[in-house]
């Protein structure tokens, strides 16, 4: 496992880039579902259906919850992208014993209040089009090394263009209150049910 490094220069400036790039390249950016960001460490499931999506998410949180900012990617991201660890990303090796070392470095941030941690549950790229997100092994091992008092958060990511030129990026947030003991087919179920709802409130969507 490699962990996030810092750099107030790189961080700075990759701050501005990323906020920039956001604003030119697409019509609008949205965040829809809560009206005030949680006082507790953010665990924010979202799914991954672009290059964009930690861009978007590292927006999102300057955005409205104003976290210190961490992201789960793979090795190799990790390690291409350099600048990505000065952004908050650490990596995480599937089908290694590094990848339990990751899970329980997440699960720890969560211990911070101040901390939020950004996980793809479907573990690689999909459609923006799936009916639904599937999630990977491993979540429930980073919730358990954590003393669960941090707030779930489940992030909807979207895009149209509509009349638009340049497409539009809507995210749909919702806290979701976890028991105790969970599952991970239960967190499953519940995040594709907010998923699909947003679906639902994007299609119905007119201009």
């Amino acid at each position: 496992m490699q962990p996030p490094k810092r750099n107030r220069i790189i961080y700075t400036f990759f701050s501005w880039y990323i906020s920039r790039i956001i604003r030119t390249d697409f019509s609008s950016f949205t965040v829809k579902g809560l009206a005030e960001a949680p006082s507790k460490s953010v665990l924010l499931l979202a799914n991954h259906f672009s290059w964009w999506d930690g861009f978007f998410l590292f927006h999102l949180n300057r955005q409205f919850f104003r976290k210190h900012f961490h992201i789960m990617v793979s090795e190799d991201n990790y390690n291409q992208v350099k600048f990505l660890k000065y952004l908050g990303a650490f990596s995480v090796k599937k089908q290694s014993r590094s990848m339990v070392e990751s899970l329980e470095y997440a699960g720890r941030l969560l211990n911070d209040p101040e901390n939020m941690v950004v996980i793809f549950p479907q573990g690689k790229l999909h459609s923006n089009h799936v009916d639904e997100v599937l999630f990977q092994k491993g979540l429930l091992s980073l919730i358990n090394s954590s003393s669960k008092e941090f707030q779930y958060v489940f992030a909807a990511g979207l895009i149209d263009y509509f009349e638009e030129r340049k497409p539009a990026i809507t995210y749909y947030l919702q806290q979701w209150e976890g028991a105790e003991f969970t599952s991970l087919q239960l967190i499953k179920n519940e995040y594709n049910k907010h998923y699909q709802a947003a679906l639902q409130q994007q299609t119905s969507r007119t201009v």
